[in-house]
């Protein structure tokens, strides 16, 4: 079986390394020259934990190659994978044009059926526009090829995407027609003989159910942000309240940890597309509205406890930041709570210190010369008048206390992750300050 995945980005490297790994034959498309010669040397261009081992595998082995041309990929290929970024317009919307794009692409070659399946996140009604535009290049060439659209979207989280995809939670496949739906099967069944659960349902409903998986976990993101908050205002442990609502199998503990609010590259622009979408159709998400906010406000907390610490007087401070990604085990910065905070603290007048174990040539590609890039955890405290941990990287779990009260300045920690024991800090002669601690 052969599939084309155009698009390589974190999405369409993921997909298409994965399925070639099931044994499926897989070209994967991508506009940039560099990038493909560097996948066929077999070099990886995003951090993500196993996949360049896989890549290289497949590639060896023939069933994983890249290329520049279209044409090429879709030659022979029984399912086509649009995986094209879709970035949020200024109103919060999805950017249509580059998933469109590509399908007028395929319009203007397509020789014989095959199912063309978005697993880019896109907005409900994406699909038709996707059937609009083939059939319109279709028309202007004067054949009649049929095909179908689908609806695939992804679920993978960044660090873990290929355990993610290889052994998924669910798979959710929105298709309109029979044929389709065998042929999706027919690709999906290593996940059904592995007993994965493969859910199909009609596009609307697919295209609906990314964005609603997302809110929702948002939504529990900045529920207990919220308890947090409001821990340190009772004198409450927001741990223990975590503990004891999670128990509850109704509730249960996962996306129950506060810290400095939700980033990256689906959580924000997903968030603002699904109120986007409903406000197009005259209905108000208010919960999901108050989501928004509440993130907004949350991604402050740090910085909020940073100037209070100071008495509102930080020109001239030092302060080293543990984190710059906005999860572990990723080189990804967009909508990163830590790059946020150092926007602010130079802002304020504030000389930063930054460390992370793999987004540092991210972070600079942003902030230039603003800050002072470590070499390592300790560099990055040396002389500071405070430390705030802001991603939480296993490297920064088990810290050598004795060294950090030798090369810090003053012993402060702002924890916007909670992976510290506030007691113990205390007991080593550090100030501590969490998020919802006591």
């Amino acid at each position: 079986m052969k599939i084309a995945v155009i698009g390589t980005g974190y999405v369409g490297l993921v997909t298409g390394t994965c399925f070639a790994e099931t044994g499926v034959n897989v070209v994967c498309v991508d506009k940039d020259l560099d990038k493909i010669k560097m996948m066929q040397s077999g070099k990886v261009p995003i951090y993500e934990p196993g996949l360049e081992p896989m890549m290289v595998n497949n590639i060896e082995k023939g069933r994983l190659s890249f290329t520049d041309s279209i044409r090429e990929a879709v030659s022979g290929a029984e399912v086509i994978f649009i995986a094209v970024g879709t970035p949020p317009d200024e109103d919060g919307s999805a950017d249509l044009k580059h998933v469109l794009g590509v399908a007028s692409e395929i319009g203007s070659l397509l020789d014989h059926y095959v199912v063309v399946a978005t697993k880019s996140t896109v907005p409900v009604g994406t699909a038709e526009k996707i059937r609009l535009t083939i059939n319109n290049r279709l028309a202007e060439r004067k054949q009649d090829v049929q095909f179908d659209v689908a609806s695939n979207p992804e679920f993978l989280k960044e660090g873990s995407a290929v355990e993610d995809f290889l052994k998924p939670q669910r798979i959710i496949v929105g298709i309109d027609s029979e044929k389709a739906g065998d042929l999706m099967k027919k690709l999906y069944m290593p996940f059904l003989l592995n007993n994965r659960t493969v859910i199909f349902m009609d596009i609307p409903s697919a295209e609906l159910t990314k964005y609603a998986a997302n809110a929702m976990l948002a939504t529990r993101i900045s529920f207990i942000n919220e308890i947090a908050n409001l821990c340190e205002l009772l004198g409450a442990d927001v741990n223990s309240v975590r503990k004891g609502i999670g128990s509850d199998p109704r509730i249960g503990n996962r996306f129950l940890y506060p810290g400095i609010g939700y980033g990256g590259s689906c959580f924000p622009k997903d968030v603002k597309a699904i109120l986007k979408t409903a406000s197009d159709m005259g209905y108000d998400l208010k919960v999901i509205a108050a989501v928004e906010k509440a993130n907004e406000h949350q991604k402050n907390v740090i910085f909020n406890k940073i100037s209070r610490h100071f008495k509102n007087d930080l020109k001239g401070k030092v302060i080293g930041v543990w984190g710059l990604s906005f999860k572990p085990k990723t080189d990804d910065i967009r909508e990163s709570s830590a790059v946020y905070l150092v926007k602010k603290l130079t802002g304020a007048g504030v000389k930063v210190r930054v460390y992370d174990p793999a987004a540092m040539e991210e972070t600079r590609k942003q902030l230039g010369d603003s800050v002072y890039y470590a070499e390592n955890p300790y560099d990055a405290i040396e002389e500071v008048d405070a430390l705030a941990l802001m991603t939480e990287w296993a490297e920064f779990h088990l810290p050598d206390l004795g060294r950090m009260a030798e090369l810090m300045r003053n012993k402060t920690i702002f924890d916007g992750r909670n992976i510290y024991d506030p007691e113990e800090m205390r007991r080593n002669g550090f100030v501590y300050y969490g998020i919802g601690r006591r």
